[in-house]
């Protein structure tokens, strides 16, 4: 199936972009979406993040404390590699699993961290990127999480910066304009993917 990557800095609109697409019908598979499954209770991973970091990481419902295990990776680069090593490969194991269940012209995979791990290259077609200066991306994670300033700055030094981001993408879309433009940018995409996958082949 043709698959088109998408992905983005933290902040970027990389959840709107795609609401766009699915709006179109384009199926899309969320490997953030996916994470949070495999580390929700009962999930895949759960047990296993429990094991290597301890019950710092937990809350007393049993629950993952997300933001304690944030702060634990974003302050030590190896602990952030231990949970990628977790994560990565049943993240994949799932969109592997999901994309034999679809029968589309083409799904948009969207995968956050796909410059930085260098994954997915082989079962996609295009690489979409959604870009946005740091400020506004800074502006936007505050906002909507809470998060202090320092500590979104610790999660954009850990992404790959714009410049290598847009190195790698076939395709970009400017998220600093109005929703009207974004949807025009995201149909004319959507046009031009749905031409590329009758004649292209993974």
């Amino acid at each position: 199936m043709f698959a088109v990557g998408l992905t983005g800095g933290i902040g970027s609109g990389k959840s709107t972009i795609s609401d766009l697409f699915a709006e179109l019908g384009v199926p899309v598979i969320d490997t953030d979406a996916i994470a949070h499954q495999l580390t929700a209770p009962g999930g895949a991973a759960l047990e296993a993040i429990q094991a290597l970091f301890g019950d710092g990481v937990m809350q007393a419902n049993g629950t993952l404390d997300r933001a304690a295990l944030r702060r634990r990776v974003f302050a030590d680069p190896s602990a952030r590699r231990q949970l990628e090593a977790i994560l990565h490969p049943r993240i994949r194991q799932a969109v592997e699993e999901l994309l034999a269940t679809l029968a589309a012209p083409y799904v948009l995979i969207v995968i956050p961290l796909l410059v930085e791990t260098g994954g997915y290259r082989e079962v996609l077609n295009r690489v979409l990127v959604v870009d946005c200066p740091e400020d506004v991306q800074t502006a936007r994670v505050m906002a909507r999480s809470g998060l202090a300033h320092d500590e979104v700055a610790a999660i954009l030094a850990a992404q790959a910066g714009r410049s290598k981001r847009l190195a790698a993408a076939d395709d970009v879309i400017v998220n600093t304009a109005s929703p009207e433009a974004l949807r025009s940018q995201v149909a004319t995409l959507h046009r031009r993917y749905l031409a590329l996958s009758t004649t292209s082949s993974p």
